[in-house]
């Protein structure tokens, strides 16, 4: 097997999982009435403490040297606390109140709104290109939550905020973690970040415990944590070992698809055409600006975990 195609398998790979928990999260929300707040603690409590005991045996040094300065494990707290939390809990909620494939696609207008944040930031200009992927991104939402139609909202109103909100919080996600990722493993600095995160919502768990679940909605919960978080991302970042960041970026588009295929098959969930217009559009914003040549911000990747190259 080639050195490129098996950077294709693990990146695919690792995209149809975070596609998939979307789905099995969707699923999850129509079987229980737990609320968002419980499930995102469970979920960032449990893949933190995985990714961390992962990087405690692949990176035990610079987790010694990590928490031998105070400055650096505030910046963790601050990335858990206002990149990991809100990234996870708005997407949970535009699944909650909407779909999958829907809160999938509008958490990919996050290049968007780094672009928007880096011109404003810098004092300059959008390129015409970046003009085009805003003009797209418009486009595609209105084609989305109205089906085309002016007189029409086919989302309710607050499924379509927090999938806005979603990218949004997914921008904060890629940008907080930054300066630790010049210095610290990808694997360690996220693992700790939602290790926090899961632990301060430690109280909302708490609150709802114990659960009474359904057999399947056990599996459906392990199934979030384990593949559609833990393996997801390893399966991601060992990617970049084979492949460049543009490649991973222009193939993580099999994530809104993977949920809008399970969604269709198995939820009932149902698009016409204008919908699926406005996702591809969508999606074609993140295809400019991965193919877009000699950005000066072309550091990020997406959405659901951060680093520098790929955040999500």
């Amino acid at each position: 097997m080639s050195v490129r195609l098996r950077g294709f398998i693990y990146v695919i790979s690792g995209s149809i999982l975070w596609g998939a928990s979307g789905s099995v999260a969707q699923y999850f929300f129509a079987k229980n009435a737990v609320s968002t707040e419980c499930i995102v603690g469970l979920r960032l409590l449990g893949a933190g403490f995985l990714l961390s005991l992962w990087a405690f045996f692949t990176q035990r040094k610079q987790l010694t040297q990590l928490f031998s300065r105070p400055k650096d494990i505030g910046h963790v707290l601050l990335f858990g606390f206002a990149g990991v939390v809100p990234s996870q809990f708005t997407y949970f909620m535009a699944i909650r109140l909407g779909n999958a494939p829907t809160a999938t696609i509008l958490q990919f207008l996050n290049p968007v709104f780094i672009l928007l944040y880096y011109s404003i930031r810098q004092r300059t200009a959008p390129r015409r290109i970046d003009l085009l992927s805003i003009v797209l991104a418009i486009a595609g939402t209105f084609l989305l939550v109205t089906h085309g139609s002016l007189n029409q909202l086919v989302l309710s109103p607050w499924a379509v905020f927090w999938g806005i909100m979603a990218g949004i919080a997914a921008t904060l996600y890629t940008l907080l973690p930054r300066t630790l990722l010049r210095t610290y493993d990808a694997t360690l600095v996220t693992g700790l970040a939602m290790l926090a995160a899961g632990i301060a919502l430690l109280p909302f768990i708490l609150r709802e415990w114990p659960l009474h679940l359904s057999r399947s909605s056990i599996l459906s919960l392990a199934f979030i944590i384990i593949f559609g978080t833990l393996f997801s991302y390893l399966f991601y970042l060992k990617s970049l070992q084979f492949i460049n960041p543009t490649t991973t970026s222009l193939l993580s588009s099999f994530e809104p698809l993977t949920a809008t295929f399970l969604s269709v098959l198995f939820l009932n969930t149902l698009f016409d055409w204008s919908s699926l217009v406005g996702m591809g559009l969508i999606l074609s914003t993140t295809i400019l600006q991965a193919l877009a040549s000699k950005l000066p911000f072309r550091r990020y990747r997406d959405k659901r975990i951060g680093v520098v190259g790929k955040p999500k």
